[in-house]
């Protein structure tokens, strides 16, 4: 379990003592006659969910093109992709988690990049992949005779003992808030190892019950949610996509006391009515990442549960946790060997210094990129991208791209992506502290803070809220709530509000800043601008050109 403050703020290795593969977890649960899997209306045993995804695993076996393993899941949430991934898994073959959010020609570059040799999708997306890749086996598994099919078919006859642990297991794509997406490895070895983590560090059971909601193809789902759950045995409750309204009640319906998230699902579930028996539930544990601390406190104390908040990368080298004791705003801490770097001086960078009321006086010195000097030997690659993956090993150590602070505790803060620097009458900051001090406003439901440009020169402050239901912004009110921040920067306060319905989000809830950035003030929805400490109406002439990048 993770330890306290000192030596920089590291973690306990809790990885298990023998290297194990998910196929061997997998493979554990053939004989087990507990409820595996509940969706919607029906239940499946783990045994009858084994059987189930070897039958898919010899249909596989016999239909992928010639020379190219990887299957393809075009799936929504549901039994099939269930089926299919641990089918998959069983029979040492890669699945490549498509996202479904990808069209055209970047669904079809996913497809080819990942050498997909058959793809496994149903109705309702099947015509997003007609004419995109001709050659490759294409199935359709709510339509024709697939039933018929899976009756001629033999199991897999694959034993768990020969899939190595070093043996790909899944491909799942980066969200590509910044870039193209990458394909991040997971090898069965490390999916094995997070179960198993996963499970110790929950003390989770056999008679957990995990609601499993984020889109299976994200890792959140599959690592936070159903490694674990096949790791305990415990009983997977998939739903086809998340429901903030639907949430309370599937609690109570199929008994579920774990759930994992990304993002903001725990933000929409309190947008929610709240009732008097709210606590009234068998919700034990909440975990997750991303989620802001005013949301985590209050939906711990709304629901009668524990919510533990993590942030870890999709590759796997980084890791920081709360722990107790971890104080408001903080990440928590880190494993040893994760430090904050300047990226320019490969130097760590000095710890955060505040002032009397909070305000971090450092900025430029302490913040820095988050950096696992031992990642490198963690760290499985990105499939068929070297120069990915030459980018996230540089000098031998694992980037992250995010940035980050620490204090004098050794407890980080988050300070934002490696593009959410901002730099006002010459002094560089970070987006992410802004937009945490921003969230206090009592009419802000969600804010995202980017950088536009000076009429003259460098950055100005822009941000993009969204009002609380039944609110209105009202600008004198907003204008005496940043004079009443004693921790405000001097360069913090936004020259620019911008009110916006929805912040532009990937499928796993990410805020994407590019085309906020891109489109500054060019657009129909209502801006304010600060004048002297106070903010009013936008005018044409506070309009001028730029070159959006």
């Amino acid at each position: 379990m993770p330890q306290g403050r000192g030596s920089g703020g590291a973690l306990a290795d809790d990885r298990p003592a023998e290297e194990i593969t998910f196929a061997g977890l997998i493979e554990a649960r053939a004989g087990d006659d507990r409820v595996g899997l509940w969706f919607e209306e029906r239940c499946w045993t783990w045994r009858e969910v084994v059987a189930e995804a070897r039958l898919r695993a010899g249909l596989a076996e016999g239909m992928r093109r010639p020379g190219a393993r990887h299957v393809g899941l075009f799936l929504e949430n549901g039994p099939e992709h269930m089926f299919w991934l641990l089918g998959a898994a069983l029979a040492g073959l890669p699945v490549v988690e498509l996202n479904p959010t990808r069209r055209g020609a970047e669904l079809a570059r996913d497809i080819t990049f990942t050498d997909c040799g058959m793809l496994i999708t149903e109705t309702s997306r099947a015509s997003l992949l007609e004419g995109l890749v001709p050659d490759v086996p294409r199935l359709v598994v709510d339509g024709g005779d697939y039933a018929g099919t899976l009756e001629k078919t033999e199991p897999s006859a694959c034993e768990a003992s020969a899939v190595k642990p070093e043996a790909i297991f899944s491909l799942v794509f980066t969200s590509g808030t910044t870039s193209a997406p990458k394909a991040v490895i997971c090898t069965q070895g490390r999916l094995g190892r997070i179960a198993v983590q996963q499970q110790r560090r929950r003390n989770l059971t056999g008679d957990d019950v995990f609601y499993v909601v984020m889109p299976m193809f994200h890792s959140n789902a599959l690592m936070a949610g159903i490694a674990p759950a096949v790791s305990a045995g415990g009983c997977v409750v998939l739903r086809r996509r998340f429901s903030a309204s639907g949430f309370l009640p599937d609690v109570r319906r199929y008994g579920v006391t774990f759930f994992n998230y990304v993002g903001k699902p725990l933000n929409y579930i309190l947008a929610t009515p709240e009732g008097p028996d709210d606590a009234d539930n068998p919700l034990r544990i909440a975990f997750g990442n991303e989620a802001a601390q005013r949301d985590i406190e209050e939906f711990s104390r709304r629901f009668g549960c524990k919510v533990f908040d993590s942030y870890g990368s999709s590759e796997g080298e980084i890791r920081i946790v709360r722990v107790p004791g971890t104080p408001p705003g903080s990440l928590g801490v880190a494993e040893e060997g994760t430090v904050v770097v300047n990226p320019e001086t490969l130097e760590e960078c000095p710890r955060a210094r505040f002032d009397e009321h909070g305000t971090l006086l450092n900025a430029e010195d302490a913040i820095g990129e988050i950096v696992n000097k031992a990642g490198a030997a963690v760290f499985e690659g990105y499939y068929n991208n070297p120069e990915a993956a030459a980018k996230r090993l540089r000098n031998g150590w694992a980037w992250s791209g995010d940035l980050a602070y620490r204090d004098a505790d050794g407890f980080w803060y988050f300070a934002g992506r490696d593009s959410d620097w901002l730099r006002v009458d010459g002094e560089n900051f970070a987006s992410a502290p802004v937009e945490r001090l921003l969230s206090r406003f009592e009419a802000f439901a969600d804010v995202a803070v980017y950088a536009v440009p000076d009429e003259h020169v460098g950055d100005q402050v822009m941000a993009a809220v969204v009002l609380k239901p039944g609110l209105s912004f009202d600008p004198t009110a907003f204008a005496d709530f940043l004079d009443a921040q004693p921790d405000l920067g001097t360069k913090w306060a936004p020259r620019y509000i911008r009110l916006i319905e929805e912040l532009p989000r990937t499928a796993t809830s990410k805020v994407v800043k590019r085309p906020l950035r891109d489109e500054a003030w060019h657009t129909a929805d209502p801006l304010y601008r600060r004048e002297g400490g106070a903010y009013r109406g936008w005018r044409a002439e506070d309009r001028h050109d730029f070159a959006p990048g």
